[in-house]
């Protein structure tokens, strides 16, 4: 009897055991199947690829809101911030020449680029609208600059044809390039034509965004309507083409045909949110800093041109699998990980699901200039940006491990369970939501598990993400978290290489850098804000700080992200350049030597 019964209590012990054992490894690790259900969720035809500022946003929205109330956290907030989303034409557009009223998106339109102005003036036809001064080539098709000022000018768009080497005209071809320089030489507006092997079929431009606004009035007109306007000059748009190709050299001449014509594109305000919810530390002490990890929910929605799709051309759902409804899925998993554990970290996590990074960062901007706490509390930023592609090599690449002094040793103790092939990068800057974060002076690390051939494309799809991978990284983020938060000292922050390139999004193959990293997202100011000046480059050797904003470069106006890069284009290395920066409402000017 005395054996029956020790044997039942030793089944029931053993039953008993297990079940804690059970729980407790469930409490240790992040389920692969609520990873997946985040991720086709998110990924969904009916989250419509997330986009900034749409309906889709808010299905978003509260998808995460109403899990992380599932977990019986006591606060989830939602920060609404407004941004412009887009441009759209306004009211008053016009164009008249010869006692002529074009129609409006027929005859011509209105481009990205262009202010809202009014211009009467004469005509100037400037060619091609080049103004190229190499060593080597020289084509100037403002000779006549003098005569141009605060005229029209009406040019060609592309590249001159049956030309012997038109290679050399490839870096100043593009439409934005043209109207700068014709905006530099002192143009009034500017007259967009596209000859007949640039565009047979002579579409109309459609409106863009984030391209850039000059400070003069810029249309497109049909073909058909440049040859009514051109009538009295006895040439047509094809006549004019020729002259210039046999010519081999620029030919311009002014019309004295009178044009009259508005121009004016309106902003289309959108909002967007940061989803913030918070643990309280343990220690009575420690609870008062502050582990931010965060994670992007926006994509491209339908793509487009206006996008930062790779395949603009192509209007389908962009479903941002990887990019980036992995890593909320992880940042969800990790959230409901520490919320269950019976003791929680000494020091308090804040968890944030970023709104509009494809838009600029926009999200972690808002954040650090409306933060939850006081940022001297906030000791480390983690940021997981595209973590669903684990290859089987298990390569793990993490950034900003150079941003505060015990990251890599940590970072490759805490590897010895896991076997990662890390890839650890010093910079603590780049195009995602960290990049803030460190120009506040933060530690931070990013993780990703890399760039692939789908990214930005409407084929990052649920299907191709590696579940029992995500799993692996955040079990492993996880023990990161855990032996950060051993240390009691706050990690000590450094600063750390390069700043994101200058031209990481917007300026092609430049010959020279400043060194800074730009606000690419502050549209409310006239000029470019330097997030980051990079200790030892040109701008910051020369006294270039944080925060100031960038006004002209050798006496040239810097209005925006897209004019400093065309000053940029034009300079070259070696040169001492005049850079005019306004800090604390005065103006400064530095000397820079590239």
């Amino acid at each position: 009897m005395k054996f029956r019964f020790f044997k039942r209590f030793l089944i029931l012990f053993l039953s008993f055991t297990l079940s804690i054992q059970y729980a407790i490894s469930q409490r240790e690790s992040i389920s692969t199947e609520s990873l997946k259900q985040h991720v086709y969720t998110l990924a969904s035809e009916e989250f419509g690829g997330r986009p900034s500022g749409g309906d889709e946003e808010f299905l978003t929205i509260n998808y995460i809101v109403e899990y992380l109330e599932s977990l019986n956290f006591s606060s989830v907030q939602t920060d609404f911030f407004v941004f412009d989303t887009d441009i759209d034409y306004g009211e008053n557009n016009s164009l008249n020449s010869g006692g002529k009223n074009f129609t409006f998106n027929k005859d011509y339109t209105v481009t990205s680029f262009s202010a809202n102005k009014s211009l009467s003036s004469e005509l100037y036809f400037c060619g091609y609208g080049f103004n190229i001064l190499e060593p080597d080539f020289i084509w100037n098709d403002y000779y006549e600059a003098s005569k141009i000022k605060g005229k029209w000018v009406m040019i060609f768009r592309g590249i001159p044809n049956d030309l012997p080497d038109t290679k050399k005209f490839e870096k100043y071809s593009s439409d934005q390039y043209k109207i700068r320089t014709a905006a530099d030489m002192g143009a009034g507006g500017v007259i967009l034509v596209s000859p007949e092997k640039f565009d047979e079929d002579d579409n109309l431009i459609k409106l863009r965004r984030n391209l850039g606004r000059v400070n003069i009035p810029v249309i497109h007109v049909k073909r058909s309507a440049a040859n009514e306007i051109l009538k009295k000059s006895n040439y047509s748009i094809e006549e004019l083409d020729k002259i210039i190709s046999s010519r081999n050299k620029p030919w311009s001449m002014l019309t004295k045909i009178k044009v009259n014509a508005s121009t004016e594109l309106r902003t289309v305000e959108g909002q967007s949110s940061n989803i913030v919810t918070y643990i309280t530390g343990s220690d009575p002490v420690l609870r008062h800093q502050y582990i931010v990890i965060g994670a992007h929910y926006d994509h491209l929605g339908m793509g487009g041109p206006s996008t930062l799709s790779r395949v603009p051309d192509i209007s389908a759902i962009h479903y941002g699998a990887d990019d980036n409804a992995s890593g909320v899925a992880l940042l969800l998993e990790i959230a409901k990980y520490f919320k269950n554990q019976p003791i929680k970290p000494k020091r308090s996590l804040i968890f944030v699901a970023f709104g509009a990074e494809e838009r600029g960062l926009l999200g972690s901007k808002f954040f650090v200039e409306n933060p939850f706490t006081d940022l001297k509390n906030i000791v480390l930023m983690i940021n997981l940006d595209m973590v669903g592609r684990l290859k089987p090599e298990k390569v793990l690449s993490i950034g900003g491990t150079g941003t505060f002094t015990t990251a890599d040793s940590i970072l490759n103790v805490v590897n010895k369970n896991f076997n990662f092939k890390l890839v650890l990068s010093p910079e603590g800057s780049g195009p995602s939501d960290h990049a803030p974060f460190y120009a506040k002076n933060i530690p931070v690390l990013f993780f990703s598990s890399g760039m692939h051939l789908d990214y930005h494309t409407p084929s990052d799809t649920p299907d191709k993400i590696n579940y029992e991978g995500m799993k692996e990284i955040g079990d492993y983020l996880i023990s990161v978290i855990k032996e950060i938060d051993k240390i009691r000292e706050r990690p000590i922050f450094t600063e750390a290489g390069p700043s994101s390139k200058e031209n990481s999004r917007h300026g092609g193959n430049l010959k020279v850098s400043l060194g800074i990293m730009p606000d690419i997202a502050a549209t409310n100011i006239e000029g470019l804000r330097v997030e980051v000046a990079t200790p030892g480059k040109p701008a910051h050797n020369a006294g270039m700080k944080n925060g100031d904003i960038i006004k002209s470069i050798n006496g040239m106006p810097v209005k925006d992200i897209e004019e400093y890069m065309f000053r940029l284009s034009k300079l070259n290395p070696g040169e001492q350049i005049k850079v005019e920066v306004e800090r604390e409402n005065q103006r400064i000017e530095l000397m820079i030597q590239l």
